[in-house]
C-alpha cells in the first residue's frame, strides 16, 4: 500500500473521531425527543450502535465495557453494543516499518531474525505481529496504532453521551464513579510499559500455577507503544465447546485460577475476560483430546484493589452463606458503598446471591444450572432495579465494583460456553482457606515492588 493511501485511511479514521461529537449531540437530542413522545427505544438503540460501530476503535471498547455492567446502559442499548466487533483497518507494511522505526530506531530490523508485516491479530488500540528473535525465540509484537492517545481522549469525552442515555431511561444507579474508573483504566491501557510490568506481575502471582501460562516480556524490544512478548501457541476457547467434559472442566478450573487466585491472594484482577484474551494449549484429537494449559494474554486492563476491598468480597460470601443481614451490610461498606437503606441492601443482596450462586451451592453443577444463557440474570436484575427505584434511586456504585463485576460476568460467560460441570463451592473454599487481609497486603506490596509498580 502506498504512503498516500495509508495517510488517507488514517485521516479518514481521524475525521470519523472528530465527527462523533456532532453525531453524538444530534443522537442525544433525538433520544430526548423520543423519550418525551414515549417511544423510539429500538430505533435509538440501533442508531447508537451504528454511530459507535462506525468508529471501529477505543469508544467501541468503552461501550463494550459498559454493556457488561448491570444497568449502566438500558438493556436494549447494551444488547446492540454487544454486537459490535473491532474492525479497525490494519496498518500496512510501509506504515508498520515507520512505526517500528519510531519505537526501536533506524536499525530496528536488525534486532529480529524475522518479522511478519501481516498482522496476526487486531485489537482496539493496536495490532499484533509475529516475529522471531535473534536467538530464535518466537515473539508477539503488539504495536499501537498512531494517535491513539488523542483518539481515546475524544472517545472518553463522549462517555457522557452514553450515561445521559441511561439517565433518560430513569435508571436508579449513579454512574459517576463508573465513569471515573473506566477513564482511568482505558488511559492506562495506552501505556505498554505499564502493561509489561503487569505481565511480569502475573508471572509472579501465578508462578505456582503452571497450568496458567503467562508470556515472558522481551524488555529490550518493548517501549511505551510497542510490547514484545513470548509467542504462546493455542486454540480459541470456542474450539473446545464440544471437547470431552474432562477437558472443558480443566479449562474452567484454569480460568478460575487465572482470575480469582490473583484477586484473593494479591488483590489484583484481570478486568477483561474477553474470549480473545486467552487460548488453550492442547494435544490429541476427538475423545483423546488433552488440555495442557491455558494461555492468558492482554494485561492492559488490570485492576489493583485495596486489601480491605478483597476482605469485603470474602466477607460478603461468608455473610450470604450464613444469611446474616448485619454482616452483609458491613461487607457492602467494605466495598465502598455509601450508607445504604435497608431496602437498598436487600435489593443488592438479590443480585449478590445470583452472582454468588455457583459458589454458594455445594454440589457439582454448571454455572447457569439449567437456566438458558439468554435468560441468565434477567429476572434478578429486573427485580433489583425495581427495588432500587422504589427506594428513590441514585445508588452510588464505588469504582472498585466496576471491573470486579465485569470480570465475574465475563468469566461466568466463559463457563457457560464451556458447559463446565464443577463444584464451584469447593474450588472457592479452597481459594479462601486461611484468608487474611494483612497477608494480602504483604503479598501485594512485595509483588508490586518486585515488578516496579
Amino acid at each position: 500500500m502506498t504512503h498516500d493511501n495509508e495517510a488517507n485511511r488514517l485521516s479518514a479514521r481521524a475525521t470519523r473521531y472528530a465527527r462523533l461529537g456532532v453525531n453524538a449531540g444530534a443522537l442525544a437530542a433525538r433520544v430526548g425527543v423520543n423519550r418525551l413522545r414515549g417511544g423510539g427505544r429500538a430505533t435509538d438503540a440501533k442508531a447508537l450502535a451504528s454511530a459507535l460501530g462506525s468508529m471501529k476503535g477505543p469508544l467501541m471498547k468503552v461501550a463494550q465495557m459498559l454493556s457488561t455492567i448491570p444497568d449502566a446502559l438500558p438493556a436494549d442499548f447494551a444488547a446492540e453494543l454487544m454486537r459490535l466487533q473491532s474492525q479497525a483497518p490494519p496498518m500496512g507494511a510501509a506504515f508498520v516499518r515507520r512505526r517500528m522505526r519510531a519505537e526501536l530506531g533506524p536499525d530496528w530490523g536488525e534486532r529480529f531474525a524475522d518479522f511478519d508485516f501481516k498482522p496476526a491479530a487486531a485489537a482496539s488500540l493496536g495490532q499484533v505481529h509475529r516475529a522471531t528473535s535473534l536467538e530464535g525465540a518466537r515473539l508477539a509484537c503488539k504495536l499501537q496504532y498512531p494517535d491513539m492517545a488523542s483518539a481515546v481522549e475524544t472517545d472518553l469525552s463522549n462517555l457522557d453521551l452514553l450515561f445521559s442515555l441511561r439517565r433518560r431511561a430513569g435508571a436508579p444507579i449513579d454512574t459517576r464513579e463508573i465513569a471515573r474508573e473506566i477513564r482511568e483504566r482505558v488511559r492506562e491501557e495506552l501505556d505498554y510499559q505499564h502493561e509489561a510490568k503487569v505481565a511480569r506481575l502475573y508471572r509472579v502471582m501465578l508462578a505456582d500455577r503452571p497450568f496458567v501460562r503467562v508470556p515472558r516480556v522481551e524488555e529490550s524490544l518493548s517501549t511505551r507503544r510497542l510490547l514484545t512478548l513470548q509467542w504462546l501457541d493455542g486454540e480459541p476457547l470456542v474450539a473446545f465447546e464440544t471437547a470431552p467434559q474432562e477437558a472443558r472442566d480443566a479449562i474452567a478450573v484454569g480460568l478460575f485460577e487465572a482470575w480469582w487466585r490473583p484477586f484473593l491472594r494479591y488483590g489484583v484482577i484481570h478486568g477483561d475476560p474477553h474470549l480473545g484474551n486467552y487460548t488453550v494449549a492442547a494435544s490429541g484429537e476427538g475423545a483423546k483430546r488433552s488440555v495442557e494449559g491455558l494461555n492468558l494474554f492482554d494485561y492492559g486492563c488490570v485492576r489493583i484493589f485495596p486489601p480491605r476491598f478483597v476482605r469485603g468480597v470474602v466477607e460478603l460470601y461468608r455473610a450470604l452463606e450464613a444469611n446474616d443481614k448485619a454482616r452483609i451490610a458491613e461487607a457492602y461498606a467494605m466495598w465502598g458503598f455509601p450508607k445504604l437503606t435497608p431496602g437498598m441492601t436487600e435489593a443488592m443482596t438479590v443480585w449478590a446471591r445470583f452472582m454468588c450462586g455457583p459458589i454458594l451451592d455445594d454440589r457439582v453443577r454448571t454455572a447457569a444450572d439449567g437456566v438458558k444463557p439468554s435468560e441468565y440474570g434477567r429476572r434478578e436484575i429486573g427485580q433489583v432495579m425495581r427495588a432500587l427505584k422504589a427506594e428513590g434511586g441514585d445508588l452510588t456504585v464505588p469504582r472498585e465494583f466496576v471491573f470486579l463485576e465485569r470480570a465475574t460476568i465475563g468469566l461466568g460467560g466463559a463457563f457457560l460456553r464451556l458447559g463446565a460441570r464443577l463444584n464451584f463451592h469447593r474450588i472457592y473454599e479452597d481459594a479462601i482457606a486461611g484468608f487474611d487481609e494483612a497477608a494480602v497486603a504483604r503479598r501485594q506490596a512485595g509483588a508490586l515492588e518486585a515488578v516496579g509498580l
